[in-house]
């Protein structure tokens, strides 16, 4: 993500002051900006006939035990301890609950929460900017009404600069994300613990007997409240994906000594401001402030909902290029802003992609009480894909009985069920919006899914097996000629098209020769880098395995193979470029098999995406029918 931190593959490592603070900065950005909007979006659905104070009250328990229940008990207390060897987030734990489901098709099912949980992310990367930005400088309608017309551009502003600087990496940011995001809480407790002191009627709050008194008494009309009751616990899956950069304990440390105290605080703080002046509904957050603080506030919020969605931004990057690893999208080009840091990336596609939605957003709902409607379907989407797999890996993995994973998760999961369905009343106004971004996510990596398995499904029914081929070469009188050629193949065992369509128009095979397959595993970093087999004189297989966070550099392994003289000058590189046309049986619909060559067409250069150099590579053309 943003900062980078030490080896998070062992929690027994001091928590250090430096390690807290990148914790800080990354970890709880997003959370740490739901005081702006989230109590006052939950209350304006109550405040037509005035406040009463059961519903301040009520509305406050429910975004406590929300606290508690999601946040503090499922991810910080449960799915932290489902890590991928130290790695987090919704694609990890979709890798991990695959490797112990037991049959195929609870195997499918597994992909198809895992795809949904990564769409639905993306939904969450374009809406969180723009409503965090958005809430912070709205803070200026409480200093003077002759700011109203300057929100928009403001923010506007803001949000395309993040954009625009995100090539230049984030490494130079993070160093102070961590110390204004300690001064942001610390703001955030001491605000509320001032107004507390003077109404410390709102402890009663914390009792959970108002949440089920309110929900008792608006009976349905309580899933409305809960629709935004949810912003309260929106970046709680960032605690589990910022997993690998830190490591658990200290993300579990932070939380309950030091972020849940200062939301819990403020909170109570703006609830009871509400219970002294209803009033105060316009903006409760600002209004804890004296006036003279305010401005100094808004900047701190700007500055803090920055940071927010800076580390959303590079979530997605994160998550982008796990898809593309796992082979749920095309190549797409990533390219590192840091010459230590691995995690570290920016990839440009997706960046423009994220600017493009944000800004169409912004200038669509205006303000964030407008965009508090859209946004929660796409967290709670990913609440209960993570639900569903953390219940499978919790039972498999780590051997509980079936009722202790039901007594723990099933309530978790009904309550994610009903955040989820409290979300789904907002759709008319709002929520279609991370529904429709889901969708067309999905159907792409589902669609480019399915169209990579039927090409090596055709791939291996076309292709000669590779052993068959090398035991008939001796026999074949084939010319040898000096070099090293190195064959690309996404199947190890079978002879790649392009080496045939070279003996066919070239009538020549060089004297050492090299088939090169790349292997994504279902791991962050792979433990074992390189496979190499000699499988006749001159002529080896290597087999190149990579993690979902590392990315492919094929010059660089190949100078390194034990056992094989690879002198890069002398090497020539021949890829397969497919022409894809329709099958006499086709196995995709036609819009189908347009999507898949739309985005075919349009991914990254082979060349570019492992490193090769152009001007040592050899395109031939291959037709494949699906």
């Amino acid at each position: 993500m943003a900062v980078s931190a030490p080896d998070p593959s062992s929690d027994s490592r001091p928590l250090t002051p430096a390690l807290l603070l990148g914790v800080l900065g990354v970890v709880f950005g997003d959370i740490g900006t739901s005081p702006l909007y989230a109590l006052r979006a939950s209350l304006l659905h109550f405040s037509a006939d005035g406040l009463e104070r059961w519903e301040i009250l009520g509305v406050l328990s429910l975004i406590f035990w929300s606290l508690i229940l999601v946040v503090t008990v499922k991810y910080v207390l449960l799915v932290l301890r489902a890590d991928n060897r130290g790695e987090g987030g919704i694609l990890a734990l979709m890798a991990l609950a695959q490797r112990v489901a037991r049959s195929d098709r609870s195997r499918r099912l597994v992909v198809l929460a895992g795809i949904i949980g990564a769409a639905l992310f993306f939904g969450d990367g374009i809406i969180t900017p723009a409503i965090s930005v958005l809430s912070a400088v709205e803070g200026l309608h409480t200093i003077s009404p002759v700011f109203d017309s300057v929100v928009i551009p403001i923010s506007l502003a803001i949000l395309v600069g993040l954009f625009l600087v995100q090539y230049r990496g984030t490494h130079g940011l993070g160093r102070i994300f961590g110390p204004i995001t300690a001064v942001w809480f610390a703001s955030l407790g001491i605000l509320g613990l001032i107004e507390l002191i003077k109404e410390p009627e709102v402890l009663v709050a914390l009792s959970p007997h108002h949440a089920l008194t309110f929900c008792a008494r608006y009976k349905l009309a309580a899933f409305v409240a809960l629709g935004s009751v949810v912003l309260a616990v929106t970046g709680a899956e960032a605690l589990y994906a910022d997993m690998g950069h830190f490591g658990a304990r200290p993300i579990r440390f932070g939380w309950l000594w030091f972020v849940l105290p200062s939301l819990t605080l403020n909170y109570l703080g703006q609830g009871a401001l509400l219970l002294s002046d209803p009033l105060a509904l316009e903006n409760p957050f600002y209004l804890l402030a004296p006036e003279w603080l305010r401005l100094p506030l808004v900047v701190l919020a700007t500055l803090a909902t920055i940071i927010a969605s800076q580390a959303m931004i590079s979530g997605a990057f994160s998550i982008a290029r796990q898809c593309v690893q796992m082979g749920f999208l095309p190549r797409l080009i990533v390219r590192h802003t840091s010459e230590t840091e691995e995690g570290q990336i920016y990839m440009p596609q997706i960046n423009y992609a994220l600017l493009i939605g944000v800004v169409i957003l912004v200038l669509s709902f205006h303000n964030s009480d407008s965009l508090a409607a859209a946004y929660g379907i796409a967290v709670t989407g990913t609440f209960l894909c993570t639900s569903m797999l953390a219940g499978l890996v919790l039972r498999r993995r780590f051997s509980w009985s079936v009722p202790a994973v039901a007594a723990v998760m099933v309530p978790l999961f009904l309550l994610d069920l009903g955040f989820f369905i409290s979300n789904v009343l907002k759709v008319p106004d709002g929520g279609w919006v991370p529904l429709v971004l889901g969708a067309v996510l999905f159907t792409m990596m589902l669609t480019w899914r399915r169209g990579r398995d039927l090409l090596f499904d055709r791939f291996r029914q076309d292709s000669l097996p590779l052993k068959s081929y090398l035991a008939r070469l001796p026999q074949s009188r084939t010319l040898r000629v000096p070099g090293i050629a190195v064959f690309m193949t996404g199947q190890a065992d079978y002879l790649p098209n392009a080496l045939l369509h070279n003996l066919k128009h070239n009538k020549v095979l060089h004297e050492r020769v090299l088939f090169v397959t790349v292997i994504n595993d279902d791991v962050p970093q792979a433990p074992e880098r390189r496979e190499v087999t000699e499988m006749a004189p001159g002529i080896h297989r290597v087999i190149l395995h990579y993690g979902f966070q590392e990315s492919p550099n094929i010059p660089r392994e190949l100078e390194s193979l034990p056992g094989v003289d690879f002198d890069p000058m002398q090497a020539s590189y021949f890829l397969g470029r497919e022409t894809l046309v329709a099958a006499a049986v086709p196995k995709l619909s036609r819009w189908q098999q347009a999507l898949f060559s739309v985005m075919s067409r349009n991914a990254l250069p082979a060349t570019e995406f492992f490193r090769i150099p152009s001007d040592r590579v050899v395109e031939l053309g291959v037709r494949v029918a699906i």
